[in-house]
Formats: structure tokens, C-alpha cells, sequence
């Protein structure tokens, strides 16, 4: 029997039901708004100090797409079409560079500009950041954060890059209050780092003044995370810092890498702090960055998304290897092999998809939901058929991911009440499917409607009392 979808508020203000995609938004004027309240961004983190909640108290679930490239290689119109494509699309974080990878420093933007005089941070551009403003305040309206990163990585450790250097201890400082002073008043989440290892006392004193620099330019209103390398995260970094608030992992571009793993070493990571995959495989990116391998779809982007949601992350970020580097042969090459236009790759299916996750884990009580693995019984490989679970402390519900549709048994006795009810839901299409209406014994076999590759399934179980 099918029943209808969720309803899920988007944050258009529309209310949808029985649809699966929320229709995208258009301007017309820059007239478009969002009825948001002036602190829909994130402001703290819980009691528990596992999610992050908004200035009135409710959880801000972190949905993230990256835009890493958004104020360097798209001019305002541009920008205001992918913003509107991705607000109708769920999502509440968008993570952009203020200096871009890939000529942030040397190539002008679209409007012609640099961000820097000289590459010298402490002499910025006043017609570079009349846009970048423009943007953020296009965002605002749409009920947007911007996950604002101050610099790539490369710009402070080049590493495999060829930078320049430009960052010092001094002028990261006055960077950070540079920007800060700017956007103080705005919805924003910092999130230095930009894909480079901390490696010595000089990258360390860069990071924490620029941290620093922020947190005193905005008088400490915004959150603040760590963007790492692939395969790491800020626990390796900067976990046990007092700036930092939540973490971020970087689980990488690998079809079946294991962030559930990488989640639950950051969840139990102490001092307890919020979690999420800040990069993990992106849709259209080639597998391990050989094109050969075949490219990342939404099956590998779904998986990522539940596999960390039930492991216990706060929330999740998707990314589109089109869209980060905003993919247009008429003014830039493509890097590591992308092949769709950015405008074509909009319309990719993971992205419409990661709003059901949203949906689902909003459905119900959200600081309530702990991980919990103990709830599958037998052998659970550690491969693309990983199963995942998560519950609510009291044991009121529960949501088993099968990311192959594979039938699994479940332990019911950490759950509570005598009387369940289980319902099937679709990740590709938010619909709900009834299943059955159950007593509680200790054990019980559940069977998703369909199996294979691309038929994951999450089974919701709800104490019918």
C-alpha cells in the first residue's frame, strides 16, 4: 500500500506533499524573498553537543552543497540562478571560497576584479567584495547560509599546489577581522583549512590567528569548523581547540569509502563536539580521480548521505565536481576530468535527492537521535552493502539504511513500547510504503521492496502508542 510522502517545508515556505522535487525558483527584479526570521543560521551547538541549533533553539540541519568556486567564476546573474536552484532543492549551506583555488589569486573574476592588491591579504578589493556581497546578500534572502571558507588551503601550505604562500601569523590575523568585521551581521558558518594538513607552528599560528581574527571581527557571533585534506579530519588538526565548534571530515572522491567509519571516530572523539562530512565523493567525479574507474553517481552520494546521517553526523554536505569549479569551457578548463556544463549539472539526481534526507531526519524528534550499530544482528561487511542505524535515546523510533536492499534482522529489544509499526522509505523519490504493523519481540527480519544496485532502502520503525 503507498501512502503519501512526508510533507517537508521547503525553504521556499512552500508545503509540499505527494511530489518528489521541489520546483525550482525564479527571479524576476531580484525581487524574490524568503519569510525567514533574521537568525535562521545556526548560532550554537546543543546541550548534548552533537547538533547545531538556531538562535531560538530548534535544530539547523546541515545540508550543504560546495560551491567552492561561486564568487571567483560566476557573475551575479549566474550566481543568482544557482542559488535559487539549490534553495529549492533543500538546501541550507552553501560553502564558497573568498580566494579560490585554481587562479582565485591571478585570474579576475568575472566582473574583471581581483580579490587582493599585490596578493597582499591585508590590501583587499573593494569591487571584488562588492560582489562577493552581492552574492551573500542574494543568499540571505533565499534563507541561505554561506559556509564561507577566507582562503584555499594553498594559500597558507601549498603543498601539492603551487600556491603562493601569501599568509603569515600577522596578516591571517588581520584577514580574519577583516572579514569578520564584514560580514558580521550576516548568515554565515567560517570554515578555515581548505583542503591542507596543518604540518608545522607556522601553519598552526596562521589557523588559530585567523580564527582568531574572525571571531574578534565578528564579536564571536558565528560558527566555526575546519575543512581538512582528503581522508582527514579537524580531529586530527585542531579537534581539541576551544575556536573550533564543530567538526568536519573530508571523506574523499572513492565510490564506497567508508564515512561511517571516519563519523563514528569523530562522534566519539573527546571533547565532544558536532560532526559532518564537510567533501565526500562527489556526483560526476571520477572514481578515485581516474576517469577510467567509471564517475560517481547519486547511488554513491546517497550512501555517503545516510551512511553518515545513522553514524551520527549533523548533518551532511553534498558536492557535484561540475559545480564546485562551476564547469564552463568558454572561460576555464576543466580540472580532473569534469564533463557536464555547471547549468546541465544542476539538474543531476543526487542533488534533488539529499532533501529527502533532510526530510526524514526532521521527521522526527532531531536531538534525540543517537548512532546505534547494535541494533543489526550478524555480519555486517564493511563494503558498499554496509548497513547503518540510528534511534531516538528513549527508543521511539528507529531508521535502518540497506544501501543494496538487502534483508536484515533487527535487534528490537533497545526499543521501547510493545506496539511498532514498520514503513519502507524511498530515498530516490521521498515516498513512503507501508509495510506492517507488528508486536515488539527481540528479533525480527525486515525485507526492503526492492534490491540491488541504485535500491537502497531505509526502514522507519515507529512505536505505534
Amino acid at each position: 500500500m503507498k501512502i503519501s510522502p512526508l510533507i517537508f517545508v521547503c525553504v521556499t515556505g512552500a508545503v509540499l506533499a505527494n511530489t518528489a522535487i521541489c520546483a525550482p525558483l525564479s527571479r524576476k527584479d531580484n525581487a524574490l524573498k524568503i519569510d525567514q526570521p533574521d537568525d535562521f543560521s545556526p548560532q550554537r551547538v546543543s546541550d548534548n553537543k552533537r547538533f547545531l541549533l538556531r538562535a531560538d533553539g530548534t535544530p539547523f540541519f546541515y545540508l550543504a552543497d560546495t560551491a567552492w568556486s561561486l564568487f571567483h567564476r560566476l557573475d551575479f546573474d549566474e550566481s543568482d540562478h544557482y542559488l535559487c536552484d539549490r534553495a529549492a532543492k533543500g538546501f541550507t549551506v552553501i560553502q564558497a571560497v573568498v580566494l579560490a583555488e585554481h587562479g582565485g589569486l591571478t585570474v579576475p573574476n568575472r566582473n574583471g576584479d581581483l580579490p587582493l592588491e599585490n596578493n597582499d591579504p591585508t590590501r583587499p578589493n573593494e569591487k571584488y567584495f562588492a560582489h562577493v556581497d552581492r552574492i551573500v546578500n542574494r543568499a540571505q534572502e533565499l534563507g541561505l547560509v554561506i559556509g564561507m571558507l577566507p582562503t584555499w588551503g594553498a594559500y597558507w601550505n601549498p603543498k601539492w599546489d603551487k600556491g603562493p604562500a601569501i599568509f603569515t601569523p600577522e596578516n591571517a590575523r588581520l584577514w580574519g577581522e577583516f572579514l569578520g568585521k564584514r560580514y558580521k551581521d550576516k548568515p554565515i558558518i567560517w570554515i578555515v583549512g581548505g583542503d591542507r594538513p596543518i604540518e608545522n607552528e607556522t601553519h598552526k599560528a596562521i589557523i588559530e590567528n585567523m580564527a582568531a581574527g574572525l571571531k574578534t571581527g565578528d564579536g564571536n557571533r558565528h560558527l566555526i569548523t575546519y575543512h581538512p585534506n582528503g581522508g582527514q579530519s579537524s580531529v586530527a588538526f585542531v579537534g581539541k581547540e576551544a575556536w573550533l565548534d564543530f567538526n568536519m571530515l573530508q571523506s574523499g572522491h572513492e565510490r564506497d569509502r567508508d564515512n561511517y567509519n571516519m563519523i563514528a571516530r569523530d562522534y566519539n572523539f573527546a571533547p565532544t563536539k558536532p560532526c559532518v562530512d564537510g567533501e565526500p565523493g562527489y556526483e560526476d567525479h571520477p572514481n578515485k580521480f581516474n576517469k577510467d574507474n567509471g564517475y560517481l553517481d547519486e547511488n554513491d552520494v546517497r550512501k555517503s548521505a545516510y551512511w553518515a546521517l545513522c553514524a551520527g553526523a549533523c548533518g551532511h554536505t553534498y558536492g557535484c565536481h561540475d559545480i564546485w569549479q562551476f564547469l564552463n569551457t568558454d572561460h576555464l578548463p576543466p580540472v580532473s576530468s569534469a564533463r557536464t556544463p555547471w547549468r546541465e549539472a544542476l539538474q543531476l539526481p543526487g542533488a534533488a535527492q539529499m532533501q529527502w534526507a533532510r526530510k526524514l531526519i526532521e521527521s522526527r524528534p532531531v536531538l534525540e537521535r543517537v548512532p546505534d550499530q547494535s541494533l543489526i544482528v550478524g555480519e555486517n561487511k564493511n563494503d558498499g552493502s554496509y548497513l547503518s542505524a540510528t534511534r531516538s535515546q528513549s527508543g521511539d523510533y528507529a531508521f535502518i539504511y540497506s544501501p543494496l536492499g538487502n534483508a536484515f534482522t533487527v535487534d528490537l529489544t533497545k526499543l521501547s513500547g510493545a506496539k511498532w509499526s514498520a514503513s519502507w522509505f524511498d530515498p530516490r523519490t521521498g515516498n513512503l510504503t507501508k509495510s506492517e504493523d507488528f508486536l515488539r519481540e527481540n528479533q525480527k527480519q525486515f525485507t526492503p521492496p526492492t534490491k540491488g544496485i541504485g535500491h537502497d532502502w531505509i526502514l522507519i520503525l515507529d512505536k505505534s502508542e
